[in-house]
């Protein structure tokens, strides 16, 4: 596989490790050092193309070909206009032919093919269609919203989870040990036989086991796709006179 490399300085990955190509809405990439010096003052243009940019505008470069991360960038401008959807249409065939229309705006746009035409055409949609693009980008912020609570409901799930299961282990230990040291009380102040003391420790032992064995959760599925866990205190009372508390669907 051929080293990345700044197209300027020529600083690969090899020499330096550390090094950060950047790229811009052109597909040509410069590493950060060069960005800088090059766009001190925010704008310029490109040492490849020529195509005016704006620092501002670089970005980290994700893909080891340029290529992708521009029709990255392209895609998602043309998803913001293009942003209708299955049910806005009559026929299943006719969604076919948008979503053709989109890659072709796409691969166009990527691949410098009549530029100038393609943006023109871009623009008509987006005058024609304003309505509905408003529609549905209104619609998606709502779904985005949305999955950002469901989110955030699994990840304070998700700790408590972590929390009930560290408060878990840390009660089974103290009632092992509770268990264990009862056994060496016995042992030590007990006249009955240490074969019958050491069989109800083993009784007692298993039973502990039992009560302490980890209930089995019950994923809920939200409509996102989200598995959360549905959890419900339960306590259970041991022979020391120790609570557990478990948190179970």
């Amino acid at each position: 596989m051929e080293d990345q490399c700044c197209p300027r300085c020529k600083t690969t990955k090899y020499r330096n490790p550390s090094l950060k190509l950047m790229v811009n809405i052109c597909g040509h990439t410069l590493c950060e050092n060069c960005v800088e010096l090059l766009f001190v003052r925010g704008a310029g243009s490109c040492q490849e193309c020529g195509t005016a940019l704006r620092k501002s505008n670089f970005r980290v470069q994700l893909f080891e070909d340029p290529t992708v991360d521009k029709e990255v960038e392209i895609r998602k401008k043309v998803l913001k206009i293009y942003n209708k959807r299955e049910e806005d249409f009559f026929s299943l065939e006719e969604y076919n032919d948008f979503l053709e229309d989109i890659e072709e705006i796409v691969f166009n746009l990527t691949n410098n093919v009549d530029v100038e035409n393609t943006k023109k055409k871009m623009e008509l949609y987006q005058k024609d269609n304003k309505d509905v693009i408003q529609k549905n980008k209104i619609k998606l912020t709502r779904e985005q919203e949305e999955l950002e609570e469901a989110l955030e409901v699994e990840r304070q799930e998700n700790t408590q989870r972590r929390l009930v299961i560290q408060k878990e282990e840390h009660l089974q230990q103290m009632l092992k040990r509770k268990n264990k040291q009862a056994l060496l009380d016995q042992l030590e102040s007990s006249h009955l036989p240490a074969s019958l003391l050491l069989a109800q420790h083993k009784d007692r032992s298993a039973q502990l086991e039992i009560q302490l064995e980890k209930p089995k959760q019950k994923p809920v599925t939200f409509s996102t796709g989200i598995k959360m866990i549905s959890v419900v205190k339960t306590t259970i009372n041991t022979k020391y006179g120790c609570e557990i508390m478990f948190f179970t669907a």
